[in-house]
């Protein structure tokens, strides 16, 4: 009967394996329990210290930490402004050195006292005078000139200038209020060397070489070319100057008697004032007048031999402060400090990098 049998064998084989399996599973769950703990203590240790890592990274400091690309911005900026404090001082000496050389040997700013010169110049305007100039071409008439009166209408040596570190040494001591600037006067140049200038002809004009100067387009209103009859001829190396009001002008006029005949020395112009600055209403270029383009001016010299001597005149102008040449000082430091600057910070990148490495094979 085998039949039952088989089945009663097969029977007996499944509880047996029943049971073994259900042993099995049971001592597995067993397992995983008595793991469990030290599974979830590691667990938490991974969490703790992923979460004091963020801690740490979100902790606040100084700043973002410092990455490949450079030191923090809060460095930085201490960086730059300690930069700034140790670079002012040459900012400084530079904007100053240049300030003086520009006063020196450029271009400075005059006061205008007087009213001598209007209604060309008024009291208070703040000329400009080139200084350079006259290195370039020679003193034109109707040129208004800038010039040192000692030695010729004021007692005293005739100026002489120095060598070109002697002017920047006395340019130097007078930005800060020493030295002696001498009797400056503001004039308009009527006649250069081999001139000859009168007054006046038949309608009360003053000549030069014999043809008549229009003047109404800058002399004082109503004023006449001049009271005073006067016939000289311009000795080589001298001026003859006048005022544009001409009834209120010490000049040339009033110091014929004086050695050089009331002509001023060509050595003591210091430059040419080519432009009002101050007042702003009052800004504007001080042109030649067209009168003294005239070629005929030039066609004929004066004959006969020069009048003995004579010195210069008055129409002062004052020398102004020191804004001017230290704010041209700046102007062009500013840039150089920057230059220096940049090339400071190349020369420092350079060094820090190191040699480059050669290219591979």
């Amino acid at each position: 009967m085998s039949g039952p049998q088989d089945s009663a064998a097969s029977e007996g084989r499944d509880p047996g394996s029943a049971v073994r399996s259900d042993a099995d599973s049971q001592a597995a769950a067993d397992q995983a329990t008595a793991n469990a703990p030290a599974a979830n203590a590691q667990a938490g240790g991974s969490a703790e210290t992923d979460g004091a890592a963020d801690e740490a990274a979100a902790a606040p400091g100084d700043g973002p930490a410092e990455g490949p690309g450079g030191p923090r911005p809060g460095r930085r900026g201490k960086r730059k402004q300690r930069s700034f404090w140790r670079e002012l001082p040459i900012l400084v000496a530079v904007a100053l050195l240049l300030a003086v050389v520009i006063k020196t040997f450029a271009i400075q700013a005059f006061w205008i006292p007087s009213g001598s010169m209007e209604n060309t110049l008024e009291i208070n305007d703040r000329v400009l005078v080139n200084k350079i100039v006259y290195h370039i071409r020679d003193i034109h008439r109707g040129d208004i000139v800038v010039f040192n009166g000692d030695g010729s209408w004021d007692p005293g040596p005739i100026p002489a200038n120095g060598n070109i570190f002697q002017q920047f040494g006395d340019g130097f001591a007078s930005m800060f209020g020493f030295g002696h600037p001498g009797d400056i006067l503001i004039k308009r140049v009527i006649g250069i060397p081999g001139d000859r200038v009168a007054c006046c002809d038949a309608q009360g004009r003053v000549t030069v070489n014999g043809v008549p100067l229009i003047e109404q387009s800058y002399l004082y209103p109503g004023s006449a070319p001049s009271q005073t009859r006067f016939n000289i001829v311009v000795q080589q190396g001298r001026l003859w100057v006048m005022g544009d009001n001409r009834l209120w002008s010490a000049d040339s006029r009033d110091h014929m008697g004086d050695p050089g005949g009331g002509t001023v020395p060509e050595s003591a112009v210091i430059g040419r004032a080519f432009i009002i600055i101050w007042p702003i209403s009052r800004w504007r270029i001080l042109p030649i007048p067209a009168t003294f383009e005239n070629p005929a001016l030039n066609g004929s010299h004066a004959a006969g031999p020069p009048v003995p001597g004579s010195d210069l005149l008055t129409a002062r102008a004052e020398p102004t402060g020191q804004v001017v040449p230290l704010a041209l000082g700046f102007v062009g430091a500013l840039p150089l400090t920057w230059l220096q600057r940049r090339v400071r910070i190349r020369v420092a990148r350079r060094r820090r990098r190191g040699p480059e490495d050669p290219p591979s094979g």
